[in-house]
């Protein structure tokens, strides 16, 4: 406890940074803005999903290079260099109505690029660097609180970026029809993450150590070919795990603004208290970890999430939609500090970055496919038919999980 005192106003800048990246893009602003200020550029659903893929097929690219980048060169700078890029491309993407038509389509997936390259470095790194600025004993304490501090800002990010556009709306006299109000919401989310790229430039050297190589025969340790087979295991549950969670929080907002008709203000609340209650969810993850261990708790987690979302896939009504995205924005943020901290026990503890990588990678790959399959998905089948998809997957990831890691029930 007192190496944490000490640390302190280190792990608080820490915590400010990821909330900021929260707040902005990471389920905050951008989630409830993007895709709308799209379709105001006269985009269906195809492109939109092609869009959101661009982005996290580079996440998904990116993400293990992010792990080897944060071991060879350290967190905190791999992070600083995600922040700034996260700001760049928040700021220019929306500017994309302001070019010729022929070349907004190249801009805006140049600029996804930019934001989601920022991203992967940044989010990647969080992993090892909290691991650095607290005790062992506290790590599921640690991330529950992140995941936690995750949901208010994107709860604060949802709530701002649904009422941006009706401000500007009314403040410009230019309908919401058009692209300009969303544009501006946007920008506002490039530029929030400029205090949290100062915030964690002032975390002090040596508050995050270098994670030293263990002696050969040390406990966890492992050889290379085990490794190797451990992080594709890893790699196969989180593709699995994730895909409920990624039709949701991509496509929930088209979903409501499109098919149901649902005013851009309702949204971004609805958005909001979606994403808040994953806040004292997330906070309720050390105490059922500690009670149920974190293996059941992923598993119980994944099974609630797929089941939460059969209202959004079979009920076509904003109520049942919120319902769902309740369950799964909640749930989502139990399973993700169980499981992180669960598939990081797993392996030495000079790999965690690299593990972490692979785990953000997986989920990459998950969106990828589903938000560029998504949206053909939508135009042949309905949304019905994705929704159910991404609960059928969700569900399964606790049948794989179960069977690829029941040998391993020592672990927490």
């Amino acid at each position: 406890m007192d190496g944490l005192r000490q640390l302190r106003p280190d792990l608080g800048r820490y915590y400010l940074a990821v909330a900021l990246l929260g707040f902005a893009v990471d389920g905050g602003v951008y989630a409830v803005l993007l895709n709308l200020f799209l379709a105001r550029l006269g985009y269906g659903p195809e492109v939109i999903g092609l869009v959101n893929a661009a982005g996290m097929v580079v996440f998904a690219l990116a993400s293990l290079p992010a792990g080897i980048f944060g071991e060879r060169w350290g967190s905190k700078r791999i992070m600083l260099w995600g922040l700034g890029l996260l700001m760049v491309g928040g700021v220019l993407l929306p500017l994309a109505d302001l070019l010729p038509a022929a070349a907004r389509l190249p801009w805006l997936i140049t600029m996804i690029i930019c934001l989601y390259l920022g991203l992967a470095l940044a989010f990647v790194n969080t992993a090892p660097m909290l691991l650095g600025l607290v005790a062992t004993d506290q790590r599921n304490q640690a991330y529950a609180t992140q995941t936690a501090l995750l949901g208010l800002a994107s709860f604060l990010g949802s709530l701002l970026g649904g009422l941006l556009p009706p401000g500007v709306s009314i403040l410009t006299g230019v309908s919401l029809d058009q692209p300009m109000p969303y544009r501006y919401g946007l920008m506002v989310a490039g530029v929030m993450v400029i205090p949290g790229l100062l915030a964690l430039a002032r975390i002090q050297p040596g508050a995050v150590p270098e994670m030293p190589a263990l002696p050969a025969g040390a406990p966890g340790t492992r050889a290379a070919p085990s490794i190797l087979g451990l992080l594709a295991l890893i790699a196969l549950v989180r593709v699995l795990q994730i895909a409920g969670l990624a039709v949701t929080s991509t496509f929930i907002n088209l979903y409501l603004d499109a098919e149901l008709r649902v005013p851009t203000a309702q949204i971004g609340v609805l958005l909001a208290i979606g994403r808040l209650v994953s806040v004292p969810a997330a906070l309720t993850s050390a105490a059922l970890c500690a009670r149920f261990g974190n293996r059941n708790v992923v598993i119980g987690a994944s099974l609630a999430t797929a089941v939460g979302m059969l209202p959004l896939a079979l009920i076509p009504h904003w109520g049942a939609a919120w319902l769902s995205l309740l369950l799964v924005s909640g749930l989502s943020g139990v399973r993700y500090a169980a499981s992180i901290v669960y598939f990081l026990d797993l392996v030495p503890l000079n790999r965690r970055a690299t593990t972490a990588g692979v785990t953000e990678m997986a989920a990459g790959i998950c969106f990828t496919a589903l938000t560029f399959g998504g949206g053909y998905i939508i135009t042949l089948f309905g949304y019905r038919a994705l929704f159910l998809l991404g609960a059928a997957l969700t569900g399964l990831s606790a049948l794989v999980f179960w069977a690829l890691f029941r040998r391993r029930q020592g672990h927490s």
